[in-house]
């Protein structure tokens, strides 16, 4: 089974080639290139160093949230172009089950935390059992405060990921059972998503491109500004 997987769910962008339990090749980079400069190529790259006819993949996997809402619907369109192109079965990855999955089977809560700004992170609350990763909660859109009150509650040492970590990893720090994922495997990474994105496959959650929907979890900036806008004409015609 050969998957290929793009991550553009936040600053990292990401593209990996796993076949069955191999990962294949990847390039991740996390920079201030924009994902509609960078997965394209990333996805050309991997192909041609990798001797990999595009026509030969079985499926596509994207991350598809929770995280950027520009750069998840770069994901969404590329991924929706490559599967119809190639005319390729998609698998849509939640961007937090895909972190989680970088801790595979620790006998820790895993809770992969992603900066939603306005003082908010995208977040949820995961452990194994034996091979299976079982959410134990749903995903959040929260402030740091809760999310920290949610983890206490499982009085369990709980390792934090994710791009939410350096933001928030002050306050985080303060609780000894509290951990902090290495570097290699703190940020998205398409590999985990293709990775994941197998688990899926072999469930049978496979879909058509045209299925996919992006999970959002909270209104975008250009939606919130909208309604604070016509909140506040309405005040002024009262």
């Amino acid at each position: 089974m050969k998957i290929l997987a793009i991550d553009t769910s936040g600053q990292t962008a990401s593209a990996a080639l796993i076949e069955d339990e191999k990962l294949i090749g990847e390039f991740t980079q996390n920079d201030k290139l924009t994902h509609s400069q960078t997965i394209l190529p990333m996805v050309a790259e991997i192909c041609e160093k990798t001797n990999t006819d595009p026509k030969d993949v079985d499926y596509i996997a994207c991350a598809v949230g929770p995280g950027s809402f520009t750069g998840l619907r770069i994901g969404a369109a590329t991924a929706k172009g490559l599967c119809l192109g190639l005319n390729k079965p998609l698998l849509a990855v939640p961007t937090l089950d895909a972190l989680a999955y970088h801790m595979f089977m620790t006998d820790a809560i895993v809770c992969p935390i992603m900066d939603a700004r306005r003082q908010q992170v995208y977040a949820c609350f995961y452990e194994w059992e034996g091979e299976k990763l079982v959410p134990l909660t749903e995903y959040m859109a929260e402030s740091i405060d809760i999310i920290i009150d949610i983890a206490e509650t499982f009085e369990r040492d709980v390792i934090f990921l994710g791009d939410g970590v350096p933001v928030h990893k002050e306050k985080l720090a303060k609780n000894p059972d509290f951990h902090f994922a290495p570097a290699h495997c703190a940020l998205q990474r398409a590999a985990a998503v293709a990775a994941y994105g197998k688990v899926m496959a072999e469930e049978g959650k496979a879909i058509s491109g045209n299925e996919l929907e992006l999970i959002y979890l909270r209104k975008s900036q250009a939606e919130r500004e909208r309604e604070e806008r016509l909140e506040k004409e309405a005040a002024e015609h009262v």
